[in-house]
């Protein structure tokens, strides 16, 4: 019993210890927003063409002032006002406008 302990132990004292490795910091890129106009703000034809781009036809310019830039357009049978993001380009809102 006693050199079956003596043996383990020298097996274990044999054996490199395992040693934890240093963490190492990790560079993360996050974008916010879009890529459509590589963080830019857009133009109000801009949004025009990216409405456009999106299936949307006949869009007309409602505001183009500020931060949200207000558009109507048609899309199949139905007619639409569309909020976009004057920074990005996204779609913040779309409403369907009923007659």
């Amino acid at each position: 019993m006693k050199r079956l302990l003596a043996l383990g132990l020298a097996i274990g004292l044999a054996m490199p210890l395992a040693t934890p490795t240093p963490a190492q910091a990790v560079t993360v890129n996050i974008t916010i927003g879009t890529s459509l106009n590589h963080g830019r703000a857009i133009s109000c034809s801009q949004g025009q063409r990216l409405l456009q781009n999106r299936g949307f036809r006949d869009v007309r310019r409602i505001d183009c002032r500020g931060r949200i830039f207000i558009y109507h357009a048609r899309r199949g049978n139905s007619r639409f006002e569309i909020a976009l993001s004057s920074r990005t380009g996204r779609v913040v809102d779309v409403r369907r406008i009923r007659r």
